[in-house]
């Protein structure tokens, strides 16, 4: 799921990008453009971190039934 959301992230500024340049390019366009590559770079990141938070979260229940079952 979050690699068809990271994807969908760069298509959607990819997509940005080009529209801001049909009518030629300017200071805005860069501002645009930097603009939504920071948004997406963060939602990426989101992403990961959630993941990651998860994976953590995981790992503590695994290690904690396995030390109720050793006490039992």
């Amino acid at each position: 799921m979050d690699e068809m959301k990271k994807v969908g992230r760069e298509v959607e500024t990819e997509t940005k990008k080009q529209i801001r340049d049909l009518d030629g390019h300017d200071l805005g366009d860069d501002l645009g453009n930097a603009g939504d590559e920071v948004k997406k770079d963060l939602g990426n990141l989101g992403d990961d971190l959630h993941r990651g938070a998860h994976e953590v979260g995981n790992e503590i229940d695994r290690r904690w039934n396995e030390t109720e079952k050793k006490v039992r």
